[in-house]
């Protein structure tokens, strides 16, 4: 019969069945899609840093999670299969026939079957679980393989703080996750021990096998000798502990604990040999009756006696018993959080206000900021916004611009790109992601100075850009509020099509531009739109014709994101502030805008330092009220050592990246410049502009101040009993109950010779008390200067004021009390939100002039409904008990001290640019409205002041006359507050009836 005639078996005959092929097929798609899906994100992860020239980061961040994963597996999965086939290989051929042993002949016969898969199934399982832990200590290992000593060492065991900081929590890590190894192993073997009867815990024939003895009593005694190591590296870690009062070891840790932990770990040396003398003897009650000793010693040695030396030696003496190890813990903190070259001065504040008084603090007051950055921002985007689609920060910044030789305190916003603004009919993905690319320009405003109707005074303004910056790079590619990506770059010869600004001279036309840096990666293969088309899951980068060769994605665009990828050592100041600055100080080279951010390099492991949560002590009424993250970066949320070791700045246009060395004595940032040593830029190699307009960082300011609330104190006794404990004062002008912000001004502190751009923050007392008063003031000199690669003696000089507790000077909040319960000001306040007006009030700054302390707030006045923003229109001032209220900061100074201050101050004045503040499309209101409405308020005052009079001297008549006065005074400024507000407010919307690139693509065209 030949090959062709055999019948086939039949599927009931018991032939072979055919598999179906869709099971792999599905399997294999899977795999493959799974396979594209992480190729989408690595690869384009891995053009985003080469663009910027930081892919060192990303490789050795992702090599040494490489080789920790693999390290962590292997340790755990071999531990586990070496024991697991240790002890199966070592089994009982012919275990006892015990009915015990016969009930464990099932569990036997059914995992039998299972075996193999569970002895390297298991294994792989438990190896995979441990790598993944084991890969997320990248950054300590690094640094533990890179340290650098402090130079200073511990006050108990004389070692170098390094050893705390740097190798200290990576041995702790590493012993812990040993024990862990350990212990599974054990388990693991005793299991299968048991299982196989190498194990028996039947009631009549309790025994253990010889292989399975020597076995566990290995494991013990390594598991022990690890908890001995332990012991002993507990006695270092008293030093970055904490207890009831401070940080660090008390008297009772060193002289209680610190032996313990030493007596315990030599028992526990002492069982571990226990344990091998049972290996080979054979016997286990040598072990057992350690481990029994173990223990009690632990309750006893470990935690009763220490308990016992607290209660009965250090409690009844505590002041002197533990105030060595308090000034320990003072002088630790000072270092960690450099507070150790602080100026305290006794600062004896006169309360009583005399003419002439200020006379000699014009530097002071003629840099009283009067714009407050926390509530403008409205009025810069109805001014300034242009269009729709642009818009400004709810938070501007303070920064100072030397114009006509003289440094002037400014607030600045960027007019950053916003697509929220447009509606929905002008949204489509070329708009999107094609058109609208970027924001356009700085503006910028005196901070102490107005125009006459409460605007800002612009000194740098307007679509394109002008005023006193000069020529500079607008473009506005990477910010704070940009989309996903954009894809930018058209190919040379044709057309462009990004939206540069709108042309004033066409309606419905605007200036078209082509991206011209470099910013982002090329996206023309089709590889590469594959990949991105899959990274933000819009499949429009694949097909849409805009995606050529010459085409850029730019991506991850903030400036914090950007920052905190190539450098994820550092954590970052919540705040980005922006500043237009000349890089190389080369006047034929147009300026840059870019944006600054302080990085600071963090440690939660420094001996004796109080710890400190950033969440907690940056968080303040501005932060809560826009939401901000506290920190940005992957340090801990408690440090208690900080460091402001780099001054970061992203180029606004090309998106790269410097890192400037700020702190050349920070060993945490010495690390990581081994780990990378091509990433840091020497601070020789910052341009005198870019220095001018560096600063002192918010972030580390707060963290300062919160510190010395409590450690201004530096007896030990003093500060152990809390009896000069402050606190911060809370948001006084909203009574939101979160703590007042540090706020920038220009400032002469007493005993310095000239004003210089400064931090500041004051302090009331402390504890329970509602007493408001102040008991400290603390600036910080944040003027870095103009030199290029030099910082201005001074800078970073911490300056703390401390008020005599004889003397009585109103806090914060006290002060606006005062305010608010002032008759004639309460008067005037409600005129002026009569007509559909509401009131504002600005940051309450604090002033130490004149001898005593000087309060300084504006009032802001915007319509209720309708078109809506603040104007400044009055100005609060406080000296002591004495209060001031007038339409002008020289007004309001003089009311208070005798109709003569003799401050100079920098308020009133046009615009420098010549064009006003008109925004686009504004007008400026009359200033004789103005005058009218201060001549009301003024009269009103008066009315008020007869009212009363009168009603004291029981004369009706007169108060009957004074009271129509005021009606009549409050009929006229309402009309003037009416005529004001209609000026500023009759201007339409930004951007309404301006199509821009809209009408043009308003939709997907090609696509």
């Amino acid at each position: 019969m030949t090959f062709a005639s055999v019948p086939r078996p039949s599927r009931e005959e018991g032939g072979p069945r055919r598999r179906s092929p869709l099971i792999p097929t599905l399997v294999v798609l899977a795999v493959v899609v799974a396979i594209v899906l992480a190729l989408a994100q690595v690869w384009t992860e891995f053009r985003w840093y080469g663009q910027l020239g930081f892919t060192d980061v990303l490789v050795r961040e992702w090599t040494t999670r490489a080789a920790l994963f693999a390290v962590g597996f292997l340790i755990m999965g071999g531990a586990i299969w070496l024991n697991l086939h240790l002890a199966y290989s070592r089994r009982e051929i012919y275990p006892p026939t015990t009915p015990e042993e016969r009930n464990l002949d099932r569990y036997r016969e059914s995992i039998e079957p299972l075996r193999r898969l569970i002895m390297i199934g298991g294994p792989i399982v438990f190896g995979l679980f441990a790598g993944s832990s084991f890969s997320g200590m990248w950054r300590p290992v690094l640094i533990w393989l890179n340290q650098v000593p402090f130079g200073e060492t511990d006050p108990q065991f004389g070692m170098d703080i390094s050893f705390f900081v740097f190798s200290l929590p990576v041995i702790r890590s590493v012993v812990s996750f040993l024990m862990t190894v350990v212990f599974l192993s054990a388990v693991a073997a005793l299991i299968t021990h048991y299982l196989y009867g190498g194990v028996s815990l039947a009631p009549r024939q309790q025994r253990v096998t010889r292989p399975a003895r020597i076995h566990l009593s290995v494991l013990a005694a390594v598991f022990v000798a690890l908890i001995a190591v332990s012991y002993f590296l507990d006695r270092y870690s008293l030093l970055v502990g904490e207890n009831e009062r401070f940080s660090g070891a008390s008297y009772a840790d060193i002289n209680a604990v610190l032996p313990a932990r030493t007596i315990l770990a030599a028992i526990a040396v002492l069982v571990v040999v226990l344990f091998i003398v049972t290996a080979i003897r054979g016997t286990w009650r040598l072990p057992a009756a350690g481990i029994a000793v173990m223990v009690v010693s632990a309750l006893v040695v470990g935690t009763a006696y220490p308990a016992v030396v607290q209660r009965f030696q250090v409690d009844p003496n505590a002041i002197e018993a533990e105030s060595p190890y308090i000034q320990r813990n003072i002088d630790a903190t000072l270092a960690a959080y450099d507070l150790e070259d602080l100026e305290t001065e006794t600062y004896s504040a006169t309360t009583e206000a005399e003419p002439g008084q200020l006379r000699e603090d014009s530097q002071s007051t003629a840099s009283i900021r009067l714009l407050d950055p926390n509530i403008v921002s409205p009025t810069f985007n109805q001014l300034q916004q242009s269009r729709q689609y642009y818009s400004f920060e709810d938070t501007l910044n303070v920064d100072r611009y030397e114009i006509d030789g003289e440094k002037r305190d400014t607030v600045i916003g960027v007019r950053e790109l916003n697509l929220d603004g447009l509606g929905n009919e002008q949204r489509s993905w070329i708009n999107d992601h094609t058109v609208y690319t970027h924001g356009f320009g700085v503006v910028a405003a005196y901070g102490n100075q107005t125009s006459a109707d409460g605007r800002p005074s612009f000194f740098q303004q307007g679509i394109p850009s002008t005023g006193q910056l000069g020529e500079y790079e607008p473009r506005v590619y990477f910010g704070q509020n940009m989309p996903a990506y954009s894809i930018v770059g058209a190919p040379e010869g044709t057309e462009p099509w990004e939206l540069d600004y709108p042309d004033d001279q066409a309606e419905d036309s605007y200036i078209p531009t082509t991206y011209t840096g470099d910013g982002g990666p090329s996206i023309g293969s089709f590889f590469e739109k594959m990949l991105y088309a899959l990274r933000f899951g819009d499949m429009q980068i694949m097909f849409s014709d805009r995606v050529t060769p010459e085409s850029q994605i730019l991506y991850d665009r903030d400036p914090h994101t950007r920052v905190a990828k190539v450098a994820p050592y550092l954590t970052l100041d919540q705040r980005a502030y922006p500043a237009v600055v000349d890089t190389d100080d080369d006047p034929e080279t147009p300026s840059r805008m870019v944006w600054i951010i302080d990085g600071y390099t963090t440690t939660n492991d420094y001996p004796y330092s109080a710890r400190e949560s950033l969440e907690d002590a940056t968080t303040d009424a501005l932060v809560a009220e826009n939401g901000q993250a506290a920190t940005v970066g992957a340090e801990p949320e408690q440090v208690n050592y900080i460091r402001n070791s780099v001054k970061a700045v992203v180029d606004a246009y090309n998106g790269s990246v410097t890192l400037y060395e700020w702190d050349e004595e920070d060993p945490v940032l010495d690390v990581w410049q081994n780990i990378f040593p091509e990433h840091i830029t020497p601070a020789s190699e910052i341009s005198g502009d870019l220095m001018s307009h560096l600063r002192y960082p918010e972030d580390l300011f707060k963290v300062q101040r919160s510190l010395l609330s409590r450690y201004h104190v530096t007896n030990p006794a003093t500060l152990y009993s809390g009896s000069d404990e402050w606190q911060l004062p809370t948001e006084p002008a909203t009574g939101s109950g979160e703590l007042q912000p540090p706020y920038y001004l220009t400032l002469q502190m007493p005993g310095q010779d000239e004003a210089n751009f400064s931090l500041t923050s004051s302090y009331i007392p402390g504890g329970q008390t509602d007493r408001n008063i102040l008991t400290g003031f603390l600036a910080v000199d944040s003027e870095t200067g103009d030199q290029a690669g030099e910082v201005r003696e001074g800078y970073g000089q911490l300056r703390l004021l401390e008020l005599p507790s004889d003397i009585t000077v109103p806090g914060p909040g006290q002060v606006q009390n005062n305010f608010n319960a002032n008759p004639q000001i309460s008067t005037e306040l409600n005129i002026l939100t009569r007509g559909n007006s509401q009131v504002r009030l600005g940051n309450l700054l604090t002033l130490p002039v004149g001898g005593g302390l000087l309060y300084v707030q504006p009032v802001y006045v915007q319509s209720a409904a309708g078109t809506s923003y603040p104007l400044l229109r009055r100005v609060l001032v406080s000296f002591g008990e004495e209060v001031g209220f007038a339409a002008s900061l020289d007004g309001a100074l003089d009311a208070v001290f005798g109709g003569d201050s003799g401050a100079e101050t920098g308020t009133g004045g046009e615009d420098e640019t010549g064009e006003g503040d008109q925004g686009d499309g504004g007008q400026q209101p009359p200033t004789d409205a103005q005058q009218r409405l201060d001549e009301a308020l003024a009269a009103a005052q008066e009315a008020m002041s007869d009212s009363q009079e009168a009603l004291a001297n029981n004369d009706w008549n007169a108060y009957g006359e004074a009271q129509e006065r005021l009606q009549s005074a409050v009929e006229d400024a309402v009309a003037a507050q009416e005529e004001l507000g209609g000026a500023a407010g009759e201007e339409p919307a930004a951007g309404e009836g301006d199509a821009g690139a809209d009408g043009a693509q308003g939709g997907d065209g090609e696509n």
